[in-house]
């Protein structure tokens, strides 16, 4: 048998070892009625009528332009501040 085959059933047998733990360790697992109906209390999805009352709300409209006009502000600075920076960085240093 030659190194490089030898090699391959080793990693073989390795991978076979870490594949077994991990069929241990990863067993599926049900969880109980109680955890299950806890969570369900909890994750309350509204309504649709809810959700279209919602989003005709001036104010979440407004908060949702302020973020977006946010969120471009940061991406222009960025933008900004990585050409100026490579601007920079292209003529030498010149000071």
């Amino acid at each position: 048998m030659s190194k490089q085959q030898e090699l391959i059933n080793a990693s073989r047998n390795r991978l076979s070892a870490l594949e077994a733990r991990l069929a241990k360790a990863l067993r599926p697992i049900v969880p109980s009625r109680k955890f299950v109906h806890y969570l369900r209390e909890r994750i309350h999805i509204p309504e649709p009528r809810l959700l279209a009352k919602r989003l005709s709300d001036g104010q979440f409209i407004l908060i949702v332009v302020g973020a977006i006009a946010s969120v471009g502000v940061l991406i222009v600075t960025i933008v900004r501040a990585l050409s100026h920076f490579f601007r920079r960085k292209g003529r030498g240093s010149v000071a």
